[in-house]
């Protein structure tokens, strides 16, 4: 149970971690930014694109969070019960567009970096990796449909065991809406999460089988490649496991308001809101030209007050063929 004292220091963490979420995004649709404008045909890569819509996806979410934690501290007595509702069903459409686009970059990068015999899979793959936009689009589309109808589920206002509430609260009274619950918690934590694992197996299974062939061969040839590659899986593995973390808490949490008709839906907000700063980071730091500039830029603004050196990052050291993957 959580008292009205865990509901506002939820509040207070929730705003620190938007702080970090929007600073970590906006540098990432900066850079992409400067990226597309760069480019000859003024188009970005495929997996620019999809952090692109991650990055948006996750600012939106921070700001949701935010407002709805704000709401359930401040206005206890539920006068603006329905606003928080539909606040509460634009953050599941959200967190569901985040999950399922995170799922389609592991996919991206591992169709990439995994090279598989042709058959069948491989060429619907190929198919999929096409059309990212498309893809995306129908992320977002589904993202809200499959939302929408929690309006059904959702009580506007429930006192519960404790006798604290949340103004709107996933509490189904019937089969229907407990079956609804379920279908939401399958299509939106644990679909793109399997698809996650078993691209993360993929890369797993290649980088070893790689680093073995490098073993037995002399050649050296290929330490470049993998050393620009290494970052990228290194990225996505580190995704995926912040992803599994984040997803077996989520079904926790949510399975307590369903079930056990607690008010712990301030800490499903809570968890969405740290998942939302950690995956940032992970795409900052893994990218490295990203993430030394981001370095080159910090310490160029210490530089302007010289009490602060000592808070200097050393920089990162640029590897040869650094350009040639990873983006």
């Amino acid at each position: 149970m959580l008292s009205s004292v865990d509901k506002l220091a939820a509040w207070v963490l929730t705003g620190f971690l938007a702080i970090l979420t929007i600073f970590f995004n906006m540098y990432l649709l900066l850079i992409n930014q400067r990226n597309y404008r760069k480019s000859a045909k003024h188009r970005l890569n495929p997996a620019d694109f999809i952090i692109t819509a991650i990055s948006v996806a996750s600012i939106s979410l921070q700001v949701l969070t935010y407002f709805w934690q704000t709401m359930d501290v401040i206005d206890t007595v539920c006068r603006i019960s329905l606003a928080g509702a539909i606040l509460l069903v634009l953050i599941f459409s959200v967190k569901f567009i985040i999950f399922w686009s995170t799922a389609f970059l592991t996919f991206y990068y591992g169709t990439k970096l995994v090279v598989e015999p042709v058959h069948c899979y491989t060429r619907i793959q190929e198919a999929i990796v096409k059309h990212v936009h498309t893809v995306l689009a129908v992320i977002v589309v589904s993202g809200f449909t499959n939302c929408v109808p929690l309006l059904s589920v959702l009580t506007y206002y429930n006192g519960t065991s404790s006798g604290l509430s949340d103004c709107g609260s996933i509490m189904p009274t019937d089969t229907t809406g407990l079956a609804y619950v379920f279908y939401y918690v399958i299509i939106s934590d644990i679909v793109p999460g399997i698809i996650m694992v078993k691209c993360s197996i993929s890369i797993s299974y290649h980088l070893a089988k790689h680093l073995l062939e490098m073993k037995a061969s002399t050649n050296g040839a290929h330490g470049p490649k993998l050393g620009t590659q290494m970052r990228v899986i290194k990225m996505t593995l580190s995704l995926v496991v912040v992803f599994v973390i984040f997803v077996i808490v989520d079904i926790f949490t949510q399975m307590t308001v369903v079930l056990k008709r607690q008010n712990t839906l301030a800490l499903t907000i809570l968890f969405a809101s740290i998942y939302t700063t950690v995956s940032a980071f992970v795409l900052v730091y893994g990218k490295k030209s990203y993430w030394k500039e981001l370095i080159a830029t910090y310490n160029l603004f210490l530089d302007e007050y010289p009490c602060l050196s000592s808070m200097k990052v050393e920089e990162v050291k640029t590897e040869p063929h650094e350009h040639s993957h990873g983006h």
